[in-house]
């Protein structure tokens, strides 16, 4: 498959093992290399979530999260349309990493990078699809510090089977990698100035999904 270009418009979908669609995500290219596919969008970006995800950040009610996994477990659930909202997002995704490295900007710049830990990449026609496995490390806009988030999510997914043990031993090695990442100044890490000095090109418009997505 032919790499994606700059400026292009790309749909990351988290796709359940049942072949749902968990998630919609428009973004678009900022570069497509051999090493890694890094991709951005502004607040304003089109977004399919899970309906009770929405209901969450809405409500600021983080039991509802709890409810989107256990519908997660019964296969069934209802996407709602939504917005990316307050922070851009650049990320830097391997094709094969258990992991994604995103780095949240404000008007006052980079606030924070967030690694997210997800399966490796399935190139589509217009995008990638991937799966997230709900743990996340959020690490200081310096580097000097970090912190493990969402370790109890994680543990009640892996109570429902949503996450399997081949998969556990996939996010363990992966946070060990990323750990060495960051002590080694590797990936992303080892260019942190030129991170922390991106901002969202003004001449792209927020990024939409595709009218006619794929069956959910």
């Amino acid at each position: 498959m032919e790499s994606f270009k700059a400026g292009q418009t790309v749909v990351r979908r988290d796709v359940h093992r049942t072949g749902r669609v968990w998630s919609e995500h428009a973004l678009r290219v900022v570069a497509d290399t051999g090493e890694a596919l890094v991709v951005a969008c502004p607040p304003g970006a089109e977004t399919r979530w899970p309906a009770l995800y929405v209901k969450a950040r809405d409500d600021g009610d983080r039991s509802v999260r709890t409810e989107a996994f256990d519908a997660m477990a019964t296969g069934v659930w209802e996407l709602t349309c939504a917005v990316w909202q307050e922070t851009e997002l650049l990320l830097w995704k391997p094709p094969a990493a258990w992991f994604s490295v995103n780095a949240f900007y404000t008007a006052s710049g980079l606030r924070n990078w967030y690694v997210n830990f997800e399966h490796p990449t399935r190139r589509t026609t217009n995008g990638f699809d991937t799966f997230d496995l709900t743990v996340d490390l959020v690490v200081d806009p310096d580097l000097t510090g970090w912190r493990w988030k969402d370790e109890d999510e994680y543990a009640h997914v892996r109570r429902l089977g949503i996450i399997t043990d081949t998969e556990h031993q996939a996010v363990d090695a992966a946070r060990d990698q990323v750990l060495a990442m960051l002590a080694e100044r590797s990936g992303p890490f080892a260019d942190a100035a030129s991170w922390s000095a991106w901002r969202w090109n003004p001449a792209w418009s927020p990024p939409r999904l595709p009218e006619r997505s794929p069956a959910s």
